[in-house]
């Protein structure tokens, strides 16, 4: 057997917000297997499991710039919140997605060769590195074109970007269309959802879901049955918080927001449709420096 230690008891615990001893018997239970012993867990409804889109670890900015009918969005990192901060930092985000609004490049590696302020756009982060004195790092950009509504939340930290379809093109430009793509953008900021449709679902995520119901409820103690009707509720459950379509709309909870958008289409006598979503969260899967500032400051300093 794998030898637990502590940290792979911390871990397990800050993944799944379980008990010390819980977490402890969970990996001996799967050999210090983490992903199994999360599993483990949750079979047993030990574990407060929340989705999650990655441990959110380094610092930056989002920007966005939304001209008409095109949007950009960029996201830059740095290596502290305090840089994060500064406007001069913050300028250069927003005139990184307005480069993109008008380059349309295909990829970072596109946007770094770009032509900014005279130079390229790599010559002048590395200029913006040497002035502010920290790392930067251009991590990820989307451009979209069409109908469309944009989204800044706390100053930068997500942004979100939303194409829709309108089969009536005259009625696309109204302002109830305009306050629908940006309800709907806010909706993508709040609840994250990670897919459009049901069908883009990963069939092994979903076999997953319902298996960890399905022995969560042998373990309960309930019928046998009664184990698929719960397996299939888990699912549902699984797409209720996933699928953009199929949340509660924030706006109004009554309503999912494929309903609401069907509501506002036949308002406006014509059919609307959500193509894409882009959602961008400073420092989402990225690992987080776990430095002591202080710490090293007072070792630059001597005095550690």
């Amino acid at each position: 057997m794998a030898e637990i230690t502590a940290a792979m008891v911390k871990d397990l615990r800050e993944k799944t917000a379980a008990g010390m001893m819980d977490c402890k018997k969970a990996l001996q239970a799967t050999d210090g297997n983490l992903d199994a012993a999360v599993t483990w867990l949750r079979e047993k409804g030990l574990a407060a499991v929340a989705k999650k889109a990655g441990r959110i670890a380094a610092e930056g900015l989002v920007g966005i710039v939304h001209e008409g009918n095109v949007a950009a969005m960029v996201e830059l990192n740095c290596e502290t919140d305090f840089v994060a901060k500064n406007p001069d930092f913050q300028a250069f985000v927003k005139d990184l997605a307005g480069t993109v609004v008008k380059v349309a490049p295909a990829d970072i590696d596109g946007l770094a060769a770009a032509p900014m302020g005279g130079k390229t756009v790599k010559d002048m982060l590395t200029d913006k590195i040497s002035t502010i004195g920290e790392n930067m790092s251009l991590r990820r950009l989307a451009r979209a074109e069409g109908v469309l509504g944009s989204y800044s939340h706390m100053g930068g930290s997500i942004g979100v970007i939303v194409e829709l379809s309108v089969a009536d093109a005259a009625k696309g430009s109204s302002e109830t269309v305009k306050a629908l793509a940006k309800d709907v953008a806010m909706q993508i900021a709040a609840s994250s959802p990670t897919i459009l449709h049901r069908s883009e679902a990963d069939a092994a995520v979903i076999e997953a879901e319902k298996s960890i119901a399905r022995e969560k409820a042998k373990a309960d103690g309930k019928p046998e049955k009664i184990l698929d009707k719960i397996a299939e509720g888990a699912a549902n459950k699984w797409f209720a918080d996933n699928v953009l379509l199929e949340q509660s709309f924030v706006k109004d909870d009554k309503l999912t927001v494929q309903k609401h958008i069907e509501k506002i289409a036949k308002e406006l006598g014509t059919e609307i449709s959500v193509k894409a979503m882009h959602r961008f969260k400073v420092g989402e899967g990225l690992e987080k420096r776990a430095d002591d500032f202080a710490a090293e400051v007072a070792k630059m300093a001597g005095t550690a």
